[in-house]
Formats: structure tokens, sequence, C-alpha cells
């Protein structure tokens, strides 16, 4: 029996679940996006597989990424997660997911969220599913504008191909490639959300 056609080949039940239930699918929660943009900074230079694997340490020493919450973390939590062997300990990226908590608040404060913020970069027209992975653009001018808008948001580590990143994983673009399992299904859920 054949395998059914995947964006990524892997064998891996994790990034299995996480390819055909989460990625691309659309999130609007606030919590599940801060999340989502901190791993995409932490995985920075790293294979998206380690992030994932870590993923639940992360969520317990980032108390859940509740905005509010991380917001708050001091130089004593910057120790505590500097010696916390479950997460990527590398320290502009543990005090860029502070300061991003600290941005996310500062949009609350203002009467914004974050996801209005993100999705306000979505494309105005899908654009067609590419072929395969090595197609899939690492940037776009979206996540580029995006990018530099979340910069000056007081957001870290956020360049364009992490904010692009960021895009394909909560759904805001669809690069499940074409004649994936998922595709259109991802498709079906992005269309409720823009609505």
């Amino acid at each position: 029996m054949t395998e059914p056609l995947r964006c990524w080949p892997t064998t891996d039940p994790l990034y299995v679940a996480y390819h055909d239930e989460e990625w691309g699918r659309p999130v609007r929660d606030e919590r599940l996006l801060l999340e989502r943009l901190c791993l995409e900074g932490f995985q920075s230079g790293l294979a998206w597989i380690t992030i994932l694997r870590k993923r639940e340490s992360f969520r317990a020493a980032f108390a859940g990424f509740d905005p509010a919450r991380v917001a708050a973390f001091g130089d004593a939590d910057v120790q505590r997660l500097l010696a916390d062997a479950g997460i990527v300990r590398h320290r502009g990226k543990i005090e860029a997911t502070i300061a991003n908590a600290r941005a996310t608040v500062a949009l609350h404060d203002a009467g914004e969220t974050l996801a209005a913020l993100l999705w306000s970069f979505a494309p105005d027209v899908a654009g067609p599913a590419p072929p395969s992975l090595r197609e899939m653009p690492a940037s776009t001018p979206e996540s580029t504008a995006l990018a530099r808008e979340l910069k000056r948001r007081g957001f870290r580590f956020v360049g364009p191909t992490t904010a692009y990143a960021l895009m394909q994983a909560t759904g805001i673009v669809n690069d499940h490639v074409a004649g994936c399992v998922v595709r259109d299904a991802v498709e079906a859920q992005r269309a409720v959300v823009s609505r």
C-alpha cells in the first residue's frame, strides 16, 4: 500500500501528526500564536523535529505561553531557562520570547490582538499549491512586511523567513503541496476562518 503524499517525507509519528493535524491549519488563539511565533524563532538554525520533541518542555518552561505570565519573567527566569535541558538554551531566543510576550501584552493594552496583526498580512489571493517542498519560497513580500511590522512593535527573532514559516504554520498561507493528503481540508478550514 502506498503512503499518502505529504509535504515532507517522514515516518516519525510526531512529525506525521504535526503535518496532518497542525501545520497550515488556521490559528487565531493568542496563546497558540505566541507559542508558534516563539518556537519558529527557537527553530532558527535547527531541525523542526528538534523543536517538536521539546515542545511540551517549552510549554512548561514558558508558562504555557500565556502572554501576561511570560511578560512578567525577569532575570531569574532567564537563568532558570538557561539551565533547563528540556528546551533550546539560547539566551537570545529566550530573551526574545520574553520580549515577544511583552509586545503581545502591549498590543492587548492598545486594544489590538496578535491574531488581527498577523492575519492582516495574509495575501489577498491564495497562490497555487507548490508542486514540492523545493518550490516553496523562504520568504515573500507579505512576510517581509510582517517581519518589519513585528519588529516595529517590539517583537524579536522575527525576520522574513521566520515570519513566513509562522504564516505557513498558522494557516495564514496554505503551502501544503499539490496532492498533499490534507491540502484540501486545510484550504476548507482557511475559507471558514477568513470570512
